[in-house]
């Protein structure tokens, strides 16, 4: 005899309201864990990993920095002697894509009286590092103004700083330096370590952390130039201590570094649906060993075992399917874009497709593995001893 109709299947999920509702509790939960840590995983990848616009950009750092350029210092004059000896640079309207920058992390406070600092992350800038960055694009108010104790936030500065968001509005005011700073703009880098940044002034940070003479590092865009010229012009002048590295390359080295939190994140999110995976096995044992004399019927009529067997796999999987589709529902509603604080800064859950596949494919495994061994179970005994079952 051929196989069981499909809509026996579906019939059967509406036999056992507290098996179904279990079924679909379990494959949900599982299914949104795969989905978090997917976009856990991917969020960070796509703020450590610079894409297309970026990859042009070189860094000019001081030797020795290239695995943090909060540690580099160099000369401040280091900007022009580049854009003067290389050949090549990005111009518009007579304006080198050269930007002079201070990256620093620094305590901030809400008010001067607080005794609890909050991590922050600023970053030095002139105007032209919104050429020289084109993610960059100010959502709100207006770039900071040298000299007037102003600054600029990105959109995921209160995550990283641990305040809510109304309180990095424009308008409010940060401390640092023992005075207070205005918030007089609002900016969006989607995907990058700007995102969560303060943007100050150049040289007012410059006065603010006592460097005066010295910067972090020089971002130039390449035009005809290659790399090669921005590293041969960093080999040759052994007076400024300078290195060249791809701006690409310096995320990807730090990228490669929280790669171990990744895979712990993977492993974790595994283990987790191996033990989702384990309780579904529990609830198909008892759904399909109170259904023996069921099974026994069938085959009676002459239904063969490998058609029960897909039968009751396609009974589990269209309820896995139920649940991860209701995961991702909830998934897209509820975590996609949710900010998460690391040491770097801020970065944004990312549920984009490959995650979805991911985790609407695992909930499939889930309803496939979690119904096999129950099947097999229900099927060992003879089919007389089956009909006698109670």
């Amino acid at each position: 005899m051929s196989r069981l109709p499909f809509h026996y299947a579906f019939r059967n999920l509406g036999r056992g309201r507290v098996r179904l509702i279990a079924s679909l509790v379990g494959s949900t939960l599982v299914v949104l864990l795969v989905l978090a840590s997917g976009g856990f995983v991917r969020g960070m990848q796509h703020t450590l990993t610079q894409r297309e616009p970026l990859h042009a950009n070189v860094m000019i750092l001081g030797t020795g920095s290239e695995e943090g350029v909060e540690r580099s210092q160099i000369d401040a004059a280091v900007e022009g002697i580049a854009a003067a000896s290389i050949r090549g640079l990005k111009q518009r309207a007579g304006v080198v894509y050269a930007s002079s920058e201070i990256h620093a992390a620094l305590p901030l406070r809400l008010e001067a009286e607080d005794e609890a600092d909050l991590p922050a992350v600023l970053r030095g800038v002139r105007p032209v590092a919104l050429l020289v960055h084109p993610e960059v694009e100010i959502t709100a108010g207006r770039m900071p103004r040298s000299g007037a104790d102003e600054l600029m936030v990105g959109s995921l500065a209160a995550t990283r700083l641990g305040v809510p968001a109304e309180r990095v509005a424009i308008g409010q005011a940060l401390w640092f330096d023992d005075r207070p700073w205005t918030i007089v703009g609002q900016f969006s880098a989607p995907h990058t370590v700007m995102d969560a940044e303060i943007w100050v002034p150049l040289t007012d940070l410059q006065i603010a952390t006592r460097r005066e003479s010295t910067i972090s590092c020089v971002v130039v865009t390449l035009d005809d130039a290659g790399f090669a010229d921005v590293d041969l012009f960093a080999k040759s002048r052994l007076d400024l201590e300078i290195t060249a590295i791809r701006e690409a390359a310096y995320y990807a080295s730090i990228a490669s570094f929280y790669a171990p939190i990744r895979i712990m994140v993977l492993v974790t999110a595994a283990l987790i649906a191996l033990g989702g995976i384990f309780g579904g096995l529990n609830t198909m044992y008892a759904a399909f060993a109170s259904r023996v004399r069921e099974v026994g019927m069938l085959q009676a009529l002459g239904y063969t075992r490998g058609a029960i067997v897909v039968s009751l796999v396609e009974e589990s999987i269209f309820a896995s399917a139920c649940g991860a589709l209701l995961a991702v529902a909830i998934g897209l509603a509820l975590l996609d874009g949710i900010a998460v604080r690391f040491s770097m800064g801020a970065f944004a859950l990312v549920l984009d497709p490959p995650v979805l596949l991911a985790g609407v494919g695992g909930g499939l495994v889930l309803g496939f593995v979690g119904a096999i061994p129950p099947a097999i179970r229900c099927l060992r005994l003879p089919i007389a001893e089956a009909l006698r079952a109670s």
